[in-house]
């Protein structure tokens, strides 16, 4: 019977749940949030077997109060209330003002690239950075149209410098956070506020001469297209006449069911150069003409069934879809959507948000049939056309993010002062050990209602409750890990094949496992899983575990290799035209770099 035979069945179960966890991660056969709860599931109800039968030894488990621990551990309740601060510097237009400056700079590439990398940075080591991308996107793609530079040539160091400033405090990213919490409960003792600030300006400063003196030649040069033309919409959308004997005259669009019938959508009606939008419930008449949208097949055989003629010098063009009222715009999916998961039937598109999806654009590639049936990811751009009042309350609207600069009415600008003033405190507070960062945090959260820098409702809605699930079904996986001996038996196994080499080998085969998971899963979700495993292999070793806490930290908070692994590279992937190699080409060497400067400077930071 091989090691693996000998292990105990609490073990046994464990790497089974981490092993079917990593899986599901990183083939996002089903959301994170979801796969979080089902790893939950599964520990809760073996937990209650336990106690029934005798092949499973119910005190190396979890209990149900451990199972719910996530939902009240500090790093859970700490995210959520940053979430909530970050929205109050939104809300305020705090963000976004800053930003703005970016406008006034000079139209030189590289002057661009350094001042952009440098406010993004700051701004995420105190700000949620997916919040911070979100407010910027439409900024620089304001500033690429003006100065004509390419949007790929800002979109990606957007992205990774905000991953640089998000490593040099403790409240830069959820992750920091996250094993910060675990840090303490393991007894480890707790982060202080700028204790990661001396590795992580240098990583910023590095990366930054990395993307002034390398980086930005690898990037493409991909100028924006036309929307028609960049979505490939020219042969699916057409002009079809209605002939006088066509069985559509007198009838509605909505009761001939054009949609469900043929697979098609009708966009617009031109009736004696008058144009309908959206004629859902329009009798036909002769002579009309119908903008529809449709495969070709699709197309054709609506022409063949209904009496149409398709136009045959019609040309389409951006002016096309847009008339007076009428407008096209791009729009990203946000990380915090409702509509991540869901086709844009079960969401009930058309109607509630009273624009028409034209197409959607996945990882560079577009989709045009059946959108219908398309279950919306994260960061999927969609291209809609409406009327400009309901794409201005799209741009209100926290599902989406829209990729044009505007001048936001909503943000209360007089506000901008109590906003600043209530991060600075809650920084300060905390970092002068006047009272834990959680603390300092709910409080901050209560001044930003109780000053209107943010009303309750947008307070609720600014939390990423994806990731409060996420964090609070992962967490008690890593209890499981440590209550099973299944940390000790991996670390034990690990150390076994690199710890002859000594403590640094181990460190750099951690810091190279956990950028290889964060590459292709949740950042998350790899650092619950391996700061427990760190923590064992410190203590097979008979060193300090904080050197390879500091290690999963900094190598899952910052991810460049691919565009799957951190949610803002998900969010720069379609805006600036990217493809899947565009990040591996520039990324790649990133983290190699960052490998090797963070498994020198570790040690002499945070002596084993």
């Amino acid at each position: 019977m091989g090691a693996f035979g000998r292990v105990r069945m609490e073990i046994a179960l464990v790497i089974v749940i981490l092993g079917m966890a990593v899986y599901f991660f990183a083939t996002e056969r089903f959301p994170v949030d979801l796969v979080a709860m089902m790893i939950l599931a599964a520990l809760l109800v073996i937990g209650v077997l336990g106690e029934w039968t005798d092949w499973i030894d119910a005190r190396r488990w979890i209990t149900p109060q451990d199972g719910i621990s996530g939902f009240s551990n500090a790093a859970t309740v700490t995210v959520g209330a940053m979430f909530v601060l970050s929205a109050g510097l939104e809300k305020t237009g705090s963000l976004g003002a800053v930003g703005a400056l970016l406008i006034r700079i000079g139209g030189r590439e590289s002057a661009l690239l350094l001042v952009l990398m440098a406010v993004i940075g700051v701004i995420s080591a105190f700000v949620n950075n997916t919040a911070a991308v979100a407010v910027f996107l439409p900024l620089v793609l304001a500033v690429c149209a003006r100065h004509k530079v390419s949007p790929s040539k800002l979109l990606i160091p957007l992205s990774f410098a905000s991953q640089f400033g998000g490593v040099c405090t403790l409240i830069g990213t959820s992750t920091n956070l996250l094993v910060n919490s675990i840090s303490i409960e393991a007894g480890h003792g707790a982060f202080r506020m700028f204790e990661f600030s001396k590795l992580g300006l240098i990583l910023f400063g590095v990366g930054a001469l990395y993307f002034f003196l390398v980086g930005r030649r690898l990037l493409p040069a991909r100028q924006a297209g036309r929307l028609v033309e960049t979505y490939g919409l020219g042969k699916y959308i057409t002009e079809l006449r209605v002939l006088p004997d066509s069985p559509l005259i007198g009838k509605t669009v909505r009761k001939r069911e054009l949609a469900k019938n043929h697979d098609v959508m009708v966009l617009e009606l031109l009736r004696d150069k008058r144009m309908i939008w959206s004629p859902l419930n329009e009798p036909l008449r002769a002579g009309d003409i119908l903008l529809v949208r449709g495969a070709i097949g699709s197309l054709m055989n609506l022409k063949t069934a209904t009496g149409l003629e398709i136009e045959p010098e019609f040309k389409l063009q951006d002016s096309t879809l847009q008339e007076e009222d009428l407008t096209l715009v791009e729009a990203l999916v946000a990380p915090q959507s409702r509509l991540v998961g869901r086709t844009l039937v079960e969401t009930d598109f058309r109607r509630y948000y009273r624009t028409i999806v034209l197409a959607v654009q996945r990882r560079g590639r577009p989709i045009r049939e059946k959108l219908s049936r398309v279950r919306l990811r994260i960061g999927d751009a969609l291209l809609l056309q409406g009327r400009k009042e309901e794409m201005e309350r799209l741009r209100r609207d926290r599902n989406f993010i829209v990729l044009e600069e505007v001048e936001r009415p909503t943000v209360r600008r007089k506000k901008v002062p109590f906003a600043l003033a209530i991060i600075g405190a809650v920084v300060g507070l905390a970092a002068l050990n006047v009272m834990p960062i959680l603390v300092s945090a709910i409080l901050g959260c209560v001044a930003m209602v109780v000053t209107r820098c943010i009303t309750l409702e947008e307070a609720y809605a600014a939390i990423d409750w994806k990731v409060i699930f996420l964090l609070a079904g992962v967490l008690p996986l890593g209890l499981a890990m440590e209550n099973s001996g299944a940390a000790q038996w991996i670390s034990q196994h690990s150390v076994e094949l690199t710890g002859r080499y000594g403590p640094t080998a181990v460190l750099g085969a951690l810091f190279v496992l956990t950028t290889a998971l964060t590459a292709v899963m949740s950042n998350n979700a790899t650092a619950v899983l391996l700061a427990p495993i760190a923590i064992s292999t410190a203590l097979d070793l008979g060193v300090s575990a904080k050197p390879f806490l500091m290690a999963v930290m900094f190598a899952a908070s910052t991810c460049f290799a691919t565009p799957i692994g951190y949610q803002t590279n998900v969010m720069v992937y379609n805006p600036g035209g990217y493809r899947f190699a565009d990040f591996m080409k520039v990324g790649i060497p990133l983290n190699i770099l960052f490998c090797v400067i963070s498994v020198y400077f570790i040690p002499r930071f945070w002596p084993y």
